[in-house]
Protein backbone atom coordinates (compact mmCIF):
# COMPACT_ATOMS: atom_id res chain seq x y z
CA UNK A 1 0.00 0.00 0.00
CA UNK A 2 1.30 3.48 -0.85
CA UNK A 3 2.29 5.72 2.03
CA UNK A 4 0.15 8.72 3.00
CA UNK A 5 2.79 11.01 1.50
CA UNK A 6 2.71 9.11 -1.80
CA UNK A 7 -1.08 9.12 -1.83
CA UNK A 8 -1.31 12.86 -1.19
CA UNK A 9 1.42 13.75 -3.65
CA UNK A 10 3.15 16.15 -1.27
CA UNK A 11 -0.03 17.87 -0.04
CA UNK A 12 -0.03 19.21 3.47
CA UNK A 13 -1.01 16.50 5.97
CA UNK A 14 -4.68 16.67 6.92
CA UNK A 15 -6.62 15.68 10.00
CA UNK A 16 -10.18 15.66 11.26
CA UNK A 17 -11.21 17.19 14.57
CA UNK A 18 -14.24 15.19 15.72
CA UNK A 19 -16.93 16.60 18.00
CA UNK A 20 -19.39 13.92 19.05
CA UNK A 21 -23.02 14.68 20.03
CA UNK A 22 -22.10 14.92 23.74
CA UNK A 23 -19.44 17.56 22.98
CA UNK A 24 -16.37 15.33 23.48
CA UNK A 25 -13.52 16.28 21.14
CA UNK A 26 -10.88 14.10 19.52
CA UNK A 27 -8.93 14.09 16.31
CA UNK A 28 -7.48 11.67 13.81
CA UNK A 29 -4.90 12.00 11.03
CA UNK A 30 -6.03 11.33 7.47
CA UNK A 31 -3.34 8.87 6.44
CA UNK A 32 -5.25 6.43 4.21
CA UNK A 33 -7.26 7.26 1.10
CA UNK A 34 -10.02 6.99 0.24
CA UNK A 35 -11.07 7.63 3.83
CA UNK A 36 -14.59 6.27 4.29
CA UNK A 37 -16.96 7.68 6.92
CA UNK A 38 -20.13 5.97 8.11
CA UNK A 39 -21.89 3.72 10.58
CA UNK A 40 -20.44 0.44 9.30
CA UNK A 41 -17.49 -0.98 11.33
CA UNK A 42 -15.14 -1.32 8.34
CA UNK A 43 -15.12 2.46 7.63
CA UNK A 44 -11.92 4.32 8.43
CA UNK A 45 -14.01 6.66 10.61
CA UNK A 46 -16.98 5.03 12.33
CA UNK A 47 -19.76 7.37 13.52
CA UNK A 48 -21.99 5.60 16.03
CA UNK A 49 -25.27 7.24 15.13
CA UNK A 50 -28.18 5.35 13.60
CA UNK A 51 -29.07 8.34 11.46
CA UNK A 52 -25.71 8.15 9.67
CA UNK A 53 -25.74 5.87 6.61
CA UNK A 54 -23.68 2.68 6.61
CA UNK A 55 -21.15 4.25 4.23
CA UNK A 56 -22.11 7.90 4.33
CA UNK A 57 -19.20 9.80 2.72
CA UNK A 58 -15.55 9.60 1.83
CA UNK A 59 -12.58 11.92 1.71
CA UNK A 60 -10.08 11.42 -1.10
CA UNK A 61 -7.22 13.16 -2.86
CA UNK A 62 -7.68 14.36 -6.42
CA UNK A 63 -5.97 16.96 -8.59
CA UNK A 64 -3.86 18.33 -5.75
CA UNK A 65 -6.86 18.80 -3.44
CA UNK A 66 -8.66 16.99 -0.69
CA UNK A 67 -12.27 16.32 -1.73
CA UNK A 68 -15.31 15.01 0.11
CA UNK A 69 -18.00 12.97 -1.64
CA UNK A 70 -21.54 12.13 -0.56
CA UNK A 71 -22.05 8.39 -1.18
CA UNK A 72 -25.80 8.69 -1.80
CA UNK A 73 -26.48 8.99 1.93
CA UNK A 74 -30.00 9.34 3.24
CA UNK A 75 -29.57 12.66 5.06
CA UNK A 76 -26.79 14.17 2.96
CA UNK A 77 -23.41 15.75 3.64
CA UNK A 78 -23.19 19.41 4.62
CA UNK A 79 -20.07 21.59 4.45
CA UNK A 80 -20.32 24.83 6.44
CA UNK A 81 -24.09 24.36 6.62
CA UNK A 82 -24.57 23.91 2.85
CA UNK A 83 -25.59 20.53 1.46
CA UNK A 84 -23.17 19.35 -1.19
CA UNK A 85 -24.18 17.77 -4.46
CA UNK A 86 -21.82 14.88 -5.18
CA UNK A 87 -18.26 16.12 -4.54
CA UNK A 88 -16.64 19.20 -3.08
CA UNK A 89 -13.08 20.44 -2.50
CA UNK A 90 -12.26 20.83 1.20
CA UNK A 91 -10.50 23.86 2.67
CA UNK A 92 -8.91 24.08 6.08
CA UNK A 93 -11.45 24.75 8.87
CA UNK A 94 -14.41 23.46 6.83
CA UNK A 95 -17.14 22.08 9.13
CA UNK A 96 -18.70 18.80 7.98
CA UNK A 97 -22.09 17.66 9.30
CA UNK A 98 -24.63 15.02 8.32
CA UNK A 99 -28.08 16.57 8.18
CA UNK A 100 -29.07 16.85 11.84
CA UNK A 101 -28.02 19.55 14.33
CA UNK A 102 -27.42 17.22 17.29
CA UNK A 103 -25.12 14.80 15.47
CA UNK A 104 -21.40 14.50 14.83
CA UNK A 105 -19.43 17.47 13.53
CA UNK A 106 -16.07 17.12 11.80
CA UNK A 107 -13.59 19.97 11.29
CA UNK A 108 -11.20 19.44 8.40
CA UNK A 109 -7.73 20.86 9.14
CA UNK A 110 -4.59 21.12 7.06
CA UNK A 111 -1.55 20.39 9.21
CA UNK A 112 -0.84 22.20 12.48
CA UNK A 113 -0.20 25.93 12.10
CA UNK A 114 2.10 26.04 15.09
CA UNK A 115 4.04 23.04 13.84
CA UNK A 116 4.41 24.48 10.34
CA UNK A 117 5.88 27.73 11.62
CA UNK A 118 8.17 25.99 14.08
CA UNK A 119 9.35 23.35 11.62
CA UNK A 120 10.20 25.95 8.98
CA UNK A 121 12.15 28.07 11.43
CA UNK A 122 13.90 25.06 13.00
CA UNK A 123 15.19 24.11 9.57
CA UNK A 124 16.35 27.66 8.88
CA UNK A 125 18.03 28.02 12.25
CA UNK A 126 19.69 24.64 11.97
CA UNK A 127 21.33 25.73 8.71
CA UNK A 128 22.43 29.06 10.16
CA UNK A 129 23.59 27.96 13.62
CA UNK A 130 27.27 27.19 14.20
CA UNK A 131 27.29 23.99 16.23
CA UNK A 132 25.73 20.56 15.80
CA UNK A 133 25.18 20.25 19.55
CA UNK A 134 23.40 23.60 19.60
CA UNK A 135 21.22 22.55 16.67
CA UNK A 136 20.23 19.31 18.34
CA UNK A 137 19.37 21.05 21.61
CA UNK A 138 17.22 23.58 19.85
CA UNK A 139 15.56 20.97 17.71
CA UNK A 140 14.83 18.80 20.75
CA UNK A 141 13.30 21.74 22.61
CA UNK A 142 11.16 22.80 19.68
CA UNK A 143 9.96 19.26 19.09
CA UNK A 144 8.77 19.26 22.70
CA UNK A 145 6.84 22.48 22.03
CA UNK A 146 5.36 20.92 18.89
CA UNK A 147 4.35 17.81 20.82
CA UNK A 148 2.72 19.90 23.53
CA UNK A 149 0.93 22.01 20.93
CA UNK A 150 -0.32 18.94 19.14
CA UNK A 151 -1.69 17.42 22.35
CA UNK A 152 -2.90 20.75 23.74
CA UNK A 153 -4.49 19.00 26.70
CA UNK A 154 -2.55 21.03 29.28
CA UNK A 155 -1.97 24.76 28.92
CA UNK A 156 0.65 24.60 31.65
CA UNK A 157 2.55 21.91 29.73
CA UNK A 158 2.60 24.05 26.59
CA UNK A 159 3.80 27.14 28.46
CA UNK A 160 6.54 25.15 30.20
CA UNK A 161 7.65 23.79 26.82
CA UNK A 162 7.74 27.32 25.42
CA UNK A 163 9.99 28.50 28.26
CA UNK A 164 12.28 25.47 27.88
CA UNK A 165 12.55 26.06 24.14
CA UNK A 166 13.26 29.78 24.63
CA UNK A 167 16.07 28.92 27.05
CA UNK A 168 17.53 26.43 24.58
CA UNK A 169 17.30 28.87 21.67
CA UNK A 170 18.93 31.82 23.44
CA UNK A 171 21.30 29.93 25.75
CA UNK A 172 19.89 31.86 28.72
CA UNK A 173 20.02 30.38 32.20
CA UNK A 174 16.60 31.28 33.65
CA UNK A 175 13.19 31.75 32.13
CA UNK A 176 9.97 33.23 33.53
CA UNK A 177 6.60 33.44 31.79
CA UNK A 178 4.44 36.06 33.47
CA UNK A 179 0.79 36.90 32.90
CA UNK A 180 -1.05 40.11 33.71
CA UNK A 181 -3.50 39.98 36.60
CA UNK A 182 -5.04 43.45 36.62
CA UNK A 183 -2.05 45.80 36.61
CA UNK A 184 0.29 43.28 38.22
CA UNK A 185 2.41 40.53 36.71
CA UNK A 186 2.06 37.03 38.10
CA UNK A 187 4.64 34.32 37.40
CA UNK A 188 2.99 31.38 35.63
CA UNK A 189 6.11 29.37 34.72
CA UNK A 190 9.59 29.69 36.29
CA UNK A 191 12.42 27.30 35.31
CA UNK A 192 16.13 27.17 34.71
CA UNK A 193 17.67 25.63 31.63
CA UNK A 194 18.01 22.23 33.32
CA UNK A 195 14.23 22.15 33.82
CA UNK A 196 14.46 22.72 37.58
CA UNK A 197 11.57 24.84 38.92
CA UNK A 198 12.16 28.33 40.28
CA UNK A 199 9.98 30.48 42.54
CA UNK A 200 8.68 34.00 42.02
CA UNK A 201 11.18 35.15 44.64
CA UNK A 202 14.01 34.02 42.35
CA UNK A 203 12.97 36.75 39.94
CA UNK A 204 14.82 39.70 41.47
CA UNK A 205 14.95 41.68 38.28
CA UNK A 206 14.26 45.43 38.52
CA UNK A 207 10.54 46.06 38.04
CA UNK A 208 11.25 49.14 35.92
CA UNK A 209 12.84 46.97 33.25
CA UNK A 210 9.83 44.68 32.98
CA UNK A 211 7.40 47.59 33.08
CA UNK A 212 9.35 49.29 30.33
CA UNK A 213 9.11 46.22 28.13
CA UNK A 214 5.37 46.06 28.63
CA UNK A 215 4.81 49.80 28.35
CA UNK A 216 6.83 50.32 25.20
CA UNK A 217 5.49 47.11 23.67
CA UNK A 218 8.67 46.57 21.75
CA UNK A 219 8.66 43.36 19.79
CA UNK A 220 11.89 42.16 21.43
CA UNK A 221 13.80 43.96 24.19
CA UNK A 222 17.29 42.69 24.97
CA UNK A 223 20.02 44.23 27.13
CA UNK A 224 23.60 43.09 27.62
CA UNK A 225 25.60 44.20 30.64
CA UNK A 226 29.32 44.31 31.25
CA UNK A 227 29.96 43.16 34.81
CA UNK A 228 33.17 45.17 34.94
CA UNK A 229 31.50 48.56 34.38
CA UNK A 230 28.49 50.42 35.73
CA UNK A 231 28.31 53.01 32.99
CA UNK A 232 25.90 51.23 30.74
CA UNK A 233 22.89 51.12 33.05
CA UNK A 234 21.00 53.23 35.55
CA UNK A 235 22.09 52.66 39.20
CA UNK A 236 18.54 51.96 40.41
CA UNK A 237 18.41 48.80 38.27
CA UNK A 238 20.88 47.14 40.66
CA UNK A 239 22.34 45.06 37.84
CA UNK A 240 25.60 44.64 39.67
CA UNK A 241 23.75 43.19 42.65
CA UNK A 242 21.93 40.74 40.39
CA UNK A 243 25.12 39.91 38.50
CA UNK A 244 23.24 39.70 35.21
CA UNK A 245 25.03 39.70 31.88
CA UNK A 246 21.96 39.70 29.63
CA UNK A 247 18.18 40.11 29.83
CA UNK A 248 15.63 39.33 27.12
CA UNK A 249 11.97 40.38 27.39
CA UNK A 250 9.36 39.37 24.80
CA UNK A 251 5.81 40.72 25.34
CA UNK A 252 2.96 38.27 24.88
CA UNK A 253 0.29 40.05 22.87
CA UNK A 254 -3.33 38.96 22.65
CA UNK A 255 -4.02 37.51 19.23
CA UNK A 256 -7.30 37.27 17.41
CA UNK A 257 -7.85 33.98 15.63
CA UNK A 258 -8.77 34.40 11.96
CA UNK A 259 -8.47 30.79 10.79
CA UNK A 260 -6.26 27.82 11.50
CA UNK A 261 -3.23 29.36 9.82
CA UNK A 262 -3.52 33.08 10.61
CA UNK A 263 -3.50 35.25 13.68
CA UNK A 264 -3.72 38.99 14.08
CA UNK A 265 -2.08 40.89 16.91
CA UNK A 266 -4.47 42.70 19.18
CA UNK A 267 -4.66 46.39 20.01
CA UNK A 268 -1.80 48.09 21.86
CA UNK A 269 -3.49 47.77 25.25
CA UNK A 270 -3.95 44.01 24.91
CA UNK A 271 -0.58 42.81 26.22
CA UNK A 272 -1.35 39.71 28.25
CA UNK A 273 2.06 38.95 29.69
CA UNK A 274 5.79 38.67 29.19
CA UNK A 275 8.42 36.05 28.43
CA UNK A 276 11.51 37.01 30.45
CA UNK A 277 14.94 35.36 30.10
CA UNK A 278 18.21 36.25 31.81
CA UNK A 279 21.72 34.90 32.23
CA UNK A 280 24.43 35.50 34.81
CA UNK A 281 27.33 33.93 32.91
CA UNK A 282 26.72 34.01 29.15
CA UNK A 283 25.30 36.51 26.72
CA UNK A 284 21.99 35.53 25.16
CA UNK A 285 22.34 34.28 21.60
CA UNK A 286 20.09 36.61 19.62
CA UNK A 287 21.32 35.99 16.13
CA UNK A 288 18.79 36.57 13.37
CA UNK A 289 17.35 33.04 13.29
CA UNK A 290 17.14 32.83 17.05
CA UNK A 291 15.27 36.12 17.30
CA UNK A 292 12.67 34.80 14.86
CA UNK A 293 12.33 31.55 16.79
CA UNK A 294 11.89 33.47 20.03
CA UNK A 295 9.20 35.64 18.49
CA UNK A 296 7.49 32.53 17.12
CA UNK A 297 7.53 30.94 20.57
CA UNK A 298 5.98 34.09 22.03
CA UNK A 299 3.28 33.97 19.35
CA UNK A 300 2.55 30.31 20.11
CA UNK A 301 2.28 31.06 23.83
CA UNK A 302 -0.03 33.99 23.09
CA UNK A 303 -2.17 31.80 20.83
CA UNK A 304 -2.47 29.09 23.47
CA UNK A 305 -3.47 31.68 26.08
CA UNK A 306 -6.03 33.20 23.74
CA UNK A 307 -7.49 29.77 22.98
CA UNK A 308 -7.73 29.12 26.72
CA UNK A 309 -9.47 32.45 27.22
CA UNK A 310 -11.95 31.72 24.43
CA UNK A 311 -12.56 28.25 25.84
CA UNK A 312 -13.30 29.70 29.26
CA UNK A 313 -15.66 32.22 27.67
CA UNK A 314 -17.43 29.38 25.88
CA UNK A 315 -17.72 27.39 29.09
CA UNK A 316 -19.07 30.44 30.93
CA UNK A 317 -21.57 30.95 28.11
CA UNK A 318 -22.63 27.31 28.35
CA UNK A 319 -23.05 27.62 32.13
CA UNK A 320 -25.15 30.76 31.67
CA UNK A 321 -27.27 29.09 29.00
CA UNK A 322 -27.83 26.12 31.28
CA UNK A 323 -28.83 28.42 34.16
CA UNK A 324 -31.20 30.28 31.85
CA UNK A 325 -32.64 26.98 30.65
CA UNK A 326 -33.33 25.99 34.26
CA UNK A 327 -34.83 29.43 34.93
CA UNK A 328 -37.06 28.99 31.87
CA UNK A 329 -38.23 25.60 33.13
CA UNK A 330 -38.97 27.08 36.57
CA UNK A 331 -40.79 30.05 35.06
CA UNK A 332 -42.83 27.75 32.85
CA UNK A 333 -43.72 25.63 35.88
CA UNK A 334 -45.08 28.74 37.63
CA UNK A 335 -47.74 29.13 34.94
CA UNK A 336 -51.13 27.58 35.74
CA UNK A 337 -50.87 23.81 35.25
CA UNK A 338 -54.59 23.38 34.57
CA UNK A 339 -57.05 25.92 33.24
CA UNK A 340 -60.80 25.38 33.70
CA UNK A 341 -62.31 24.08 30.45
CA UNK A 342 -65.78 23.34 31.80
CA UNK A 343 -68.06 25.02 34.30
CA UNK A 344 -69.29 28.59 34.57
CA UNK A 345 -65.82 30.17 34.08
CA UNK A 346 -63.46 28.84 31.39
CA UNK A 347 -59.97 29.99 30.42
CA UNK A 348 -57.42 29.31 27.66
CA UNK A 349 -54.05 31.02 27.81
CA UNK A 350 -50.36 30.96 26.88
CA UNK A 351 -47.22 33.02 27.37
CA UNK A 352 -44.20 32.72 25.06
CA UNK A 353 -40.92 34.40 26.01
CA UNK A 354 -38.86 36.06 23.27
CA UNK A 355 -35.68 35.10 25.15
CA UNK A 356 -34.85 32.25 27.52
CA UNK A 357 -36.95 33.86 30.23
CA UNK A 358 -39.58 36.56 29.92
CA UNK A 359 -41.22 39.40 31.80
CA UNK A 360 -44.83 38.48 30.92
CA UNK A 361 -46.97 36.28 33.09
CA UNK A 362 -50.57 35.37 33.70
CA UNK A 363 -52.21 33.46 36.52
CA UNK A 364 -55.59 32.20 37.61
CA UNK A 365 -56.80 31.61 41.17
CA UNK A 366 -60.07 30.18 42.45
CA UNK A 367 -60.80 32.37 45.47
CA UNK A 368 -63.82 30.20 46.33
CA UNK A 369 -66.31 28.09 44.30
CA UNK A 370 -68.23 31.22 43.28
CA UNK A 371 -65.30 33.51 42.38
CA UNK A 372 -62.26 33.36 40.09
CA UNK A 373 -59.39 35.90 40.01
CA UNK A 374 -57.37 36.43 36.83
CA UNK A 375 -54.26 38.55 36.32
CA UNK A 376 -52.05 39.39 33.32
CA UNK A 377 -48.87 41.45 33.75
CA UNK A 378 -45.97 42.70 31.65
CA UNK A 379 -42.76 43.81 33.40
CA UNK A 380 -40.73 46.48 31.61
CA UNK A 381 -37.57 45.30 29.87
CA UNK A 382 -36.52 41.76 29.05
CA UNK A 383 -34.37 39.01 30.43
CA UNK A 384 -33.59 37.75 33.91
CA UNK A 385 -34.33 40.94 35.89
CA UNK A 386 -37.81 41.21 34.35
CA UNK A 387 -38.43 37.50 34.95
CA UNK A 388 -37.53 37.87 38.63
CA UNK A 389 -39.94 40.77 39.05
CA UNK A 390 -42.64 38.82 37.22
CA UNK A 391 -42.16 35.95 39.68
CA UNK A 392 -42.38 38.44 42.55
CA UNK A 393 -45.69 39.82 41.27
CA UNK A 394 -46.96 36.30 40.83
CA UNK A 395 -46.23 35.61 44.49
CA UNK A 396 -48.07 38.76 45.51
CA UNK A 397 -51.09 37.57 43.50
CA UNK A 398 -51.64 34.89 46.16
CA UNK A 399 -53.09 37.67 48.31
CA UNK A 400 -55.72 38.39 45.62
CA UNK A 401 -59.03 39.84 46.79
CA UNK A 402 -62.61 39.78 45.56
CA UNK A 403 -64.07 43.12 46.67
CA UNK A 404 -63.02 46.46 45.12
CA UNK A 405 -61.45 47.69 48.36
CA UNK A 406 -59.37 44.53 48.68
CA UNK A 407 -58.19 44.86 45.08
CA UNK A 408 -57.17 48.48 45.60
CA UNK A 409 -55.20 47.64 48.73
CA UNK A 410 -53.41 44.74 47.05
CA UNK A 411 -52.34 46.86 44.06
CA UNK A 412 -51.23 49.73 46.32
CA UNK A 413 -49.03 47.32 48.32
CA UNK A 414 -47.49 45.90 45.15
CA UNK A 415 -46.85 49.41 43.81
CA UNK A 416 -45.14 50.51 47.03
CA UNK A 417 -43.03 47.35 47.17
CA UNK A 418 -41.82 47.73 43.55
CA UNK A 419 -41.14 51.46 43.83
CA UNK A 420 -39.13 51.14 47.04
CA UNK A 421 -36.85 48.56 45.43
CA UNK A 422 -36.48 49.90 41.89
CA UNK A 423 -37.21 53.65 42.32
CA UNK A 424 -39.26 53.68 39.16
CA UNK A 425 -36.58 52.12 36.95
CA UNK A 426 -38.58 48.88 36.63
CA UNK A 427 -42.34 48.81 36.50
CA UNK A 428 -45.13 46.50 35.41
CA UNK A 429 -48.38 46.97 33.54
CA UNK A 430 -51.12 44.79 35.02
CA UNK A 431 -54.77 43.87 34.51
CA UNK A 432 -56.63 42.23 37.38
CA UNK A 433 -60.18 40.92 37.47
CA UNK A 434 -62.38 39.03 39.93
CA UNK A 435 -65.47 37.36 38.40
CA UNK A 436 -68.33 35.88 40.41
CA UNK A 437 -70.83 33.21 39.41
CA UNK A 438 -73.59 35.79 38.94
CA UNK A 439 -71.53 37.57 36.24
CA UNK A 440 -70.25 40.48 38.35
CA UNK A 441 -66.68 41.44 37.41
CA UNK A 442 -64.54 43.88 39.42
CA UNK A 443 -61.42 44.92 37.51
CA UNK A 444 -58.52 47.33 37.46
CA UNK A 445 -56.16 48.18 34.62
CA UNK A 446 -52.75 49.61 35.62
CA UNK A 447 -51.33 50.81 32.31
CA UNK A 448 -51.86 47.47 30.52
CA UNK A 449 -52.98 46.92 26.92
CA UNK A 450 -56.75 47.42 26.84
CA UNK A 451 -58.45 44.02 27.12
CA UNK A 452 -61.41 43.32 24.83
CA UNK A 453 -64.84 42.33 26.16
CA UNK A 454 -66.37 40.33 23.30
CA UNK A 455 -70.08 39.46 23.24
CA UNK A 456 -71.63 36.51 21.42
CA UNK A 457 -73.08 39.01 18.93
CA UNK A 458 -69.53 40.22 18.14
CA UNK A 459 -70.14 43.45 20.07
CA UNK A 460 -66.82 44.80 21.32
CA UNK A 461 -66.00 46.86 24.40
CA UNK A 462 -62.53 47.92 25.55
CA UNK A 463 -61.48 47.96 29.22
CA UNK A 464 -59.25 51.06 29.36
CA UNK A 465 -56.30 51.81 31.60
CA UNK A 466 -57.32 53.43 34.90
CA UNK A 467 -53.86 54.28 36.30
CA UNK A 468 -50.12 54.28 35.67
CA UNK A 469 -48.19 50.98 35.82
CA UNK A 470 -47.20 49.48 39.16
CA UNK A 471 -43.87 50.69 40.53
CA UNK A 472 -43.63 53.79 38.33
CA UNK A 473 -44.72 56.45 40.84
CA UNK A 474 -44.94 56.50 44.61
CA UNK A 475 -48.24 56.75 46.49
CA UNK A 476 -50.52 56.04 43.53
CA UNK A 477 -54.12 54.86 43.80
CA UNK A 478 -55.55 52.14 41.57
CA UNK A 479 -59.27 52.59 40.85
CA UNK A 480 -61.52 49.56 40.43
CA UNK A 481 -64.52 49.39 38.11
CA UNK A 482 -67.38 46.88 37.91
CA UNK A 483 -68.94 45.27 34.84
CA UNK A 484 -71.78 42.79 34.42
CA UNK A 485 -71.03 39.86 32.10
CA UNK A 486 -73.62 38.18 29.92
CA UNK A 487 -73.65 34.42 29.21
CA UNK A 488 -71.07 33.61 26.54
CA UNK A 489 -69.12 36.85 26.99
CA UNK A 490 -65.39 36.49 26.54
CA UNK A 491 -62.54 38.67 27.83
CA UNK A 492 -59.41 38.74 25.65
CA UNK A 493 -56.27 39.83 27.51
CA UNK A 494 -52.88 40.19 25.82
CA UNK A 495 -49.50 41.83 26.16
CA UNK A 496 -48.09 44.39 23.73
CA UNK A 497 -45.84 41.66 22.27
CA UNK A 498 -48.93 40.33 20.46
CA UNK A 499 -50.16 43.59 18.95
CA UNK A 500 -46.55 44.59 18.12
CA UNK A 501 -45.58 41.25 16.55
CA UNK A 502 -43.71 42.01 13.31
CA UNK A 503 -43.38 40.31 9.96
CA UNK A 504 -40.24 40.26 7.83
CA UNK A 505 -41.11 43.70 6.38
CA UNK A 506 -41.26 45.24 9.85
CA UNK A 507 -45.06 45.68 9.79
CA UNK A 508 -46.96 45.29 13.08
CA UNK A 509 -49.81 42.85 13.61
CA UNK A 510 -51.70 45.74 15.24
CA UNK A 511 -55.01 46.15 17.03
CA UNK A 512 -57.01 46.39 13.80
CA UNK A 513 -56.01 42.87 12.69
CA UNK A 514 -56.69 41.57 16.18
CA UNK A 515 -60.21 43.05 16.13
CA UNK A 516 -60.86 41.49 12.70
CA UNK A 517 -59.93 38.04 14.01
CA UNK A 518 -62.04 38.51 17.14
CA UNK A 519 -65.09 39.67 15.21
CA UNK A 520 -64.80 36.72 12.81
CA UNK A 521 -64.40 34.26 15.68
CA UNK A 522 -66.93 35.62 18.18
CA UNK A 523 -69.01 32.42 18.17
CA UNK A 524 -66.05 30.21 19.11
CA UNK A 525 -65.43 29.03 22.65
CA UNK A 526 -62.42 30.37 24.56
CA UNK A 527 -60.02 27.57 23.52
CA UNK A 528 -60.86 27.84 19.80
CA UNK A 529 -60.68 31.64 19.91
CA UNK A 530 -57.28 31.49 21.63
CA UNK A 531 -56.00 29.14 18.92
CA UNK A 532 -57.45 31.31 16.13
CA UNK A 533 -55.69 34.46 17.36
CA UNK A 534 -52.32 32.71 17.76
CA UNK A 535 -52.70 31.17 14.30
CA UNK A 536 -53.38 34.59 12.80
CA UNK A 537 -50.26 36.02 14.48
CA UNK A 538 -48.18 33.06 13.27
CA UNK A 539 -49.47 33.47 9.71
CA UNK A 540 -48.74 37.19 9.77
CA UNK A 541 -45.19 36.96 11.16
CA UNK A 542 -44.22 33.91 9.12
CA UNK A 543 -42.76 32.35 12.26
CA UNK A 544 -39.79 34.73 12.52
CA UNK A 545 -38.42 35.32 16.07
CA UNK A 546 -40.05 38.22 17.89
CA UNK A 547 -38.47 40.92 19.99
CA UNK A 548 -41.00 40.81 22.83
CA UNK A 549 -42.85 38.23 24.89
CA UNK A 550 -46.32 37.26 23.64
CA UNK A 551 -49.05 36.52 26.16
CA UNK A 552 -52.67 35.79 25.27
CA UNK A 553 -55.49 34.79 27.64
CA UNK A 554 -59.14 34.25 26.72
CA UNK A 555 -61.64 33.93 29.59
CA UNK A 556 -65.30 32.95 29.00
CA UNK A 557 -68.31 33.45 31.29
CA UNK A 558 -70.62 30.48 30.71
CA UNK A 559 -73.19 30.09 33.50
Amino acid sequence: MASATEQTGGLKPALLAIVNPSGHRSRIALNQFPHHIGRQPDNQLVLRDNRVSRVHARIDVEGGNYIIEDLQSRHGVFVNGERIEGRRILASSDAITYGFPDGYQLIFLLGEPGLDRLAAQVAETSRAASGAGSNLAKLRALVEVARALQGAFSIQEVLESVVDAALAVTGSQRGFLMLKQGEELEVQVARDRTGAPLTQQDLRVPSRLISKALRERRELLSMHFDPNTEGGVSPDMSVANLELRSVVCVPLVRVRMVNTTETIHGALNETVGLLYLDSRSDLADLSSGNRELLQTLALEASTVLENARLLEQERAKQRLEEELRIARVIQHSLQPRRLPQTGWYRVAGSSTASQQVGGDYFDLLELHPDCWALVVADVSGKGVSSALLAALLQGAFLTAGEEPEQIQQMLARMNRYLYERTEGEKYATLFYSAVTRNGQMHWSNAGHCEPVLLGTDAAVRRLPSLSVPLGMLEGMEFPVQSTSLQPGDKIILFSDGLSEAQNENGDYFGSARLMEVLSASASMDCAALHAAVLHAVEQFTGGIPQQDDITLVVAQFQP
